[in-house]
Formats: structure tokens, C-alpha cells, sequence
């Protein structure tokens, strides 16, 4: 899972900070998260919201509003400050070539990508998770000394274990709220989730905000979670209904990899430094190297692809071999670990392998003894010819297809071990 830094700066020119997750597959949309009152971009639910959604070619940015997590500026702006940072991360991404089509906001960052919706005419669908209907509901959770204050007063409030100073412009901003005519008029699919068991935003916010909105317009129930997901397979749960419901609203172009002629294809993706896209005949799939080197992380590394050939060769191996025999072999397990080559020492894959089933100690000695036949291993050991050229025109149409003959060279390993 590749998790980049986003920073951007909001109307007011002050520093924002963001994480962009995208996913080990190409990204097809953007969305935005705002998280809760309380919250930031660090909080379970945004985090875990927004991993699910980039495996699934979501990219979402979520970010910390003003005066929270690690953005600058002072908190206390209202609901109308929470509502300029989301133009502006919007914009911001837009700017980089990744225009959000999706919102999604968590309790008071539901209301907030509600009233932004309005102003962002490429955001196509807004999903609120626990949100309130009324943006007065969260002066109910700041104390009553808060509510009367006046003038140039400031109270001191406590959100995620800081203190803040509100005063009055925070409430008279809240007070000035119409969400009622917001959601009437958003013009936007709509998702709303929301747990019945939800004590500090009750369900009846739901009911209000669906009751009010105009369709297309959905309701999906988060029975027995919290209000903030803090069991994590709830915050996946609602990703996977987002990313399910969104795909009939947003604009994802759908286009299948053109298959190589020739075993498999890569190219770079313009993504990152290092990122490329590997296509074979049955798929495709992302390749990268971690950020302590400058990559994503959004994929195995190369030398990830080897051990991974090394590992399920062995294991394809094991299993032919025991189906021969007759052997009662349930699974095999490998896990491959490599070692760079230093002054003193060749390249050196290190490999594990465990068999499960019931299968005597005398077996185990040969499917180990097996695993050094595999065709992978012998490539690795043996060596191998790289014939190298040029493609002609985009694809190398005249060129030769070249059959994938990994299982006779099993099945040959195979029928040598019993010959020996």
C-alpha cells in the first residue's frame, strides 16, 4: 500500500497536511476524506476507510483540517472553515491531475462534505459516514459555557486531548447553517451510513438527512459499530459498501491491458519514480520499490518477483511430486528471503519451506530434496540467456509467441527425481 505526503494550502494560504493512499492496482478515481470533530487524518477510520478504497483503485486524500493533526493555522473557523479546506484539497488535487469525483466524511466531516458538494462540480457522489443532520448538533458536545458565550470571549474546549479557544464567531458560524436546503439541493448521489447504536450521533440524523435529500440516494445500516469504527473491520465494511456503491457514479474508465505478445509486458505508469505496470495474459499489476528509496510502495519490488517465482515454483513443484506419489500432502508453505550481493558474498535467496498433512519425516526429506529440482531454482543456479532487442512500432506484432512451458519443466523435474 503506497501512503504519500499531500500538502496544499487552503484559502487563506495556510499549510494543510495530507496522505494520498493509492493501492497496489492503478488508480482509476479520487476521492477526498474528512474526518470527524474530534478526529485527524490519522484516526482509524480515516485511515482504514481509505486503505480499503485504494485496493480497489480508489486513490484518497485525507487530510488534517486547519489547526488539527499536523496543518497550520488556528481551529475554530466553524463549519464554513471545514468547508473551505475541502475546496481547496479538491483543488489542490484537481491541480496534480487527480480531480476528486467522490466525497466522504465521517460525523462532522459528513456535514461539511455536504455543504461543500455544491461548490465542486466534478464530484460526482458524497458518501457521510455517522453524520449529523443539523451542523448545530456538535455545540450539544461543547458545554453550555460555550453555547452562551459572547463578544470577544473564548472558552477553552477540549477535541482529541488538545485544547482549543472558541468563541463566538465558531458559534454564530455553526448556528448559520442551513443543511436542510444543502441536502435538498446537492444534486449529488448520496450514501448514508450509520450505526443504530451510534450514542454521539444518533440514528435519527440519518433518517433526517435521507428523508431530505432527493434521489439517487442510499441507506446502508452499520450494525454494531460505534460511532467512531474503532473496530477496524466496521471502517472496512463501510469502504466496501463505498467503493460497491460508487462505481455506478463515478466516471472509471474500465480499459483491459492490451496482452503482450511476448510472455508478459511492462511499462511505466508516470506515477512516482520507480512505479511500472506489469501485463500478462491473465491480468496486470503494479511493480515498485519501497520509499526508503525514493518509490510508492505501491507493489513488489523486482527482486520481490523473483523470490516470488523461486517460492511458487517450489510450492507447484511439492505438489506435483506428491500427487505423483500419492502422498497426503495438504499444503505447501514457502517464504523466500533475499540477500544483495557484497564484497565478500554472491546474491543469496534464503528458502523456508513447511508441509502440512500427514506426511512421514522420510517424505518431508524428499519434497525438500524436490524443491531443488524446481525450474526456477535451476534458472536461478544454473543461469540463463537474456536475448535483447528493440520492439518494432508500439507492439511487437512480429514477434513470435512464446508458450509458457513451466509445468513441462515440473513435470520433467518430477520424472528425473524418480529416475534417480
Amino acid at each position: 500500500m503506497a501512503s504519500t505526503e499531500f500538502a496544499f494550502t487552503n484559502d487563506a494560504g495556510i499549510a494543510l497536511a495530507g496522505i494520498l493512499e493509492t493501492g497496489n492496482v492503478p488508480v482509476r478515481a479520487y476521492a477526498v476524506f474528512a474526518h470527524c470533530f474530534t478526529c485527524d487524518k490519522t484516526s482509524l477510520a480515516a485511515v482504514k476507510v481509505s486503505r480499503r478504497l485504494a485496493q480497489d483503485g480508489i486513490g484518497v486524500l485525507r487530510f488534517d483540517f486547519t489547526g488539527l493533526g499536523e496543518s497550520e493555522g488556528e481551529f475554530g473557523r466553524g463549519l464554513s472553515g471545514d468547508v473551505k479546506d475541502i475546496v481547496s484539497a479538491v483543488a489542490a488535487m484537481a491541480g496534480a491531475g487527480m480531480a476528486p469525483q467522490l466525497l466522504i466524511g465521517h460525523s462532522f466531516g459528513g456535514a461539511a462534505v455536504l455543504a461543500a458538494a455544491g461548490a465542486l462540480g466534478d464530484v460526482k457522489a458524497v458518501a457521510v459516514i455517522g453524520a449529523p443532520f443539523d451542523a448545530g448538533h456538535i455545540l450539544t458536545h461543547l458545554g453550555d459555557a460555550l453555547i452562551d458565550v459572547s463578544g470577544d470571549d473564548r472558552i477553552p474546549v477540549s477535541i482529541g486531548g488538545r485544547e482549543f479557544l472558541l468563541g463566538s464567531e465558531f458559534v454564530d458560524d455553526i448556528r448559520a447553517q442551513r443543511q436542510h436546503s444543502r441536502i435538498a439541493e446537492l444534486g449529488r448521489a448520496l450514501l448514508i451510513l450509520h450505526s443504530p447504536l451510534d450514542e454521539v450521533v444518533s440514528i435519527t440524523n440519518a433518517s433526517e438527512i435521507f428523508q431530505a435529500a432527493r434521489h439517487p440516494k442510499s441507506f446502508v445500516s452499520l450494525d454494531h459499530a460505534d460511532h467512531l469504527l474503532r473496530q477496524g473491520r466496521d471502517a472496512v465494511y463501510a469502504a466496501e459498501v463505498i467503493g460497491a456503491w460508487s462505481r455506478r457514479y463515478l466516471d472509471i474508465a474500465v480499459t483491459q491491458p492490451v496482452p503482450p505478445v511476448r510472455g508478459l509486458r511492462v511499462e511505466e505508469t508516470g506515477i512516482g519514480k520507480f512505479q511500472v505496470k506489469v501485463v500478462s495474459r491473465s491480468g496486470s499489476f503494479l511493480v515498485d520499490e519501497p520509499t526508503s528509496v525514493g518509490g510508492l510502495a505501491s507493489g513488489p519490488s523486482p527482486y520481490d518477483l523473483i523470490a516470488a517465482g523461486l517460492a511458487a515454483c517450489t510450492a507447484m513443484t511439492c505438489r506435483m511430486y506428491a500427487d505423483r506419489k500419492g502422498w497426503p500432502l495438504e499444503r505447501t508453505i514457502v517464504e523466500v528471503g533475499h540477500t544483495g550481493r557484497t564484497v565478500t558474498s554472491r546474491e543469496t535467496f534464503t528458502r523456508r519451506l513447511r508441509f502440512e498433512g500427514r506426511i512421514d519425516a522420510a517424505q518431508e526429506e524428499l519434497l525438500l530434496e524436490i524443491a531443488d529440482r524446481c525450474p526456477v531454482h535451476r534458472t536461478l543456479t544454473e543461469g540463463a540467456v537474456v536475448e535483447t532487442g528493440r520492439i518494432v512500432g508500439e507492439r511487437d506484432d512480429g514477434a513470435p509467441d512464446i508458450p509458457d512451458d513451466h509445468a513441462r519443466q515440473v513435470a520433467e523435474a518430477c520424472t528425473d527425481a524418480d529416475a534417480q
